[in-house]
């Protein structure tokens, strides 16, 4: 990778395991909990902090965290964000734990899912613990009150929507036969894999020192490109499968991803098919000989191919216009660099 991107992600790096830490400090545990009862050690601390320390450590992109270094810098912020790339960080973590209990999967970046791992009760916990901590950085971060106020009320609200997100998502994947049309599926999607996005680059801009209308421009833009990677890890789940997951697997879990739905909307007599077919692929699990089937039908139709070309579409519209806005900016560069990179790796 680029060594802008590589040094910027060390520091990125050093700042989760500071705040994710093997061995606790008593400065760690006042910034977290504040005044605590003496007889409370580590060894009670440790099933909040191993399974978030576990699947950080597993890896991911970490894109989010780097857009909202490159926005603060580009807002003339210079590194300040580094100190605040845990509020995204340890949110989308939290989420993928909490949305492998609630889909039933059992395997997340090539290893068994936190709540496989260390038991339901821990990873609910340990899940919700951490959209928690990810607000004691802003606790901490150097800036005026009214600052410290925009960015707990900035993540406060994209906490919300993520949650309605998912309970939108949830819905459509408890039922078989209940398919979303496309713009429920991209409201949901715009308050799930948006949200953080918005999230990153916004909260970047406001501690770089842009104003408020500023800041919400660039989190819109980041919001579009944070659906079109959605859908184009959707469409990767059935062409190839997605690192770490099994082809499929998003049929087993009931998702309805957008190449089901341009389907339907060119084949609606196919719903009972893929409504059986579901239902078939739950009950018997990834290796269900009907997964195939059911990808197939849509690689043929070409919904796979309309998804993907999608996807890309609205990537690509938002880096042309980030790059108006930014003609001479080395960090706006940086950014459209970044998602281009990882559009690159995500094609079929």
């Amino acid at each position: 990778m680029n060594i802008e991107y590589s040094r910027r992600l060390e520091k990125i790096e050093s700042v989760l395991q500071g705040i994710l830490p093997s061995g606790a400090s008593a400065d760690w545990f006042e910034t977290s909990f504040g005044a605590l009862p003496q007889a409370v050690r580590m060894v009670h601390v440790t099933p909040l902090l191993d399974p978030a320390r576990d699947l950080v450590a597993r890896g991911g992109k970490r894109w989010r965290p780097l857009v909202m270094v490159l926005a603060c810098e580009l807002a003339g912020g210079s590194d300040r964000a580094y100190a605040l790339t845990p509020i995204v960080e340890l949110t989308h973590t939290a989420s993928l734990i909490h949305d492998d209990i609630e889909d039933g999967a059992v395997q997340r970046r090539g290893e068994p899912a936190i709540h496989i791992k260390y038991g339901e009760d821990t990873a609910i916990n340990g899940a919700a613990w951490l959209y928690f901590q990810s607000f004691s950085v802003i606790d901490s971060f150097p800036c005026s009150d009214s600052l410290k106020l925009a960015l707990y009320q900035l993540t406060s609200r994209e906490l919300r929507r993520l949650h309605l997100s998912q309970a939108m998502d949830i819905r459509w994947h408890r039922d078989p036969s209940l398919v979303p049309v496309r713009s429920e599926y991209e409201a949901m999607v715009t308050l799930k894999t948006g949200t953080l996005a918005r999230l990153a680059a916004e909260s970047g801009m406001l501690a770089g020192g842009a104003d408020p209308g500023q800041a919400a421009d660039m989190g819109e833009l980041a919001a579009k490109i944070g659906v079109g990677f959605q859908i184009v890890d959707d469409v990767l789940n059935l062409a190839s499968g997605n690192p770490g997951k099994q082809r499929g697997d998003d049929i087993v879990e009931g998702k309805k991803s957008l190449p089901l739905i341009m389907h339907l909307e060119k084949h609606p007599s196919d719903a009972s098919f893929f409504a059986e077919g579901f239902a078939r692929a739950r009950e018997e699990g990834i290796t269900s000989d009907v997964i195939p089937v059911l990808i197939d039908r849509l690689l043929d139709s070409g919904s796979v191919e309309s998804a993907r070309l999608h996807g890309n579409q609205l990537i690509e519209r938002a880096c042309l216009t980030l790059r108006g806005r930014y003609p001479e900016e080395p960090a706006a560069a940086l950014m459209i660099g970044l998602f281009e990179t990882l559009l690159a790796g995500m094609q079929l």
